[in-house]
């Protein structure tokens, strides 16, 4: 009895290390830093509006700092890789 194997990926070589890694996900190591700074972010705002409190202002301005935090956080892991590449690849 044979048995077919089907291959379902091509091997790739990442001899290189970290920079073959990153080619083949799409991220450069500072898209990926990024991307992390803005999980932790995302995070930070997540626990902030969990946090609120019973008072109607107080938890009225709270969550307005969640809220705003989170659209921060998710600004940056959309376009955060575009923002700091300008800082990383300036030539003058």
């Amino acid at each position: 009895m044979r048995r077919n194997f089907t291959t379902l990926a091509e091997p790739v070589d990442m001899s290189t290390g970290f920079k073959d890694f990153f080619d083949t996900i799409g991220l450069t190591g500072g898209g990926l830093v990024t991307k992390g700074i803005a999980a932790v972010i995302a995070v930070i705002a997540v626990r902030m509006l969990l946090q609120l409190s019973s008072d109607p202002k107080g938890a009225l301005r709270k969550g307005g700092m969640a809220i705003g935090t989170l659209f921060v956080a998710v600004v940056l892991a959309l376009y955060g890789d575009t923002l700091f590449s300008t800082v990383t690849e300036a030539k003058g």
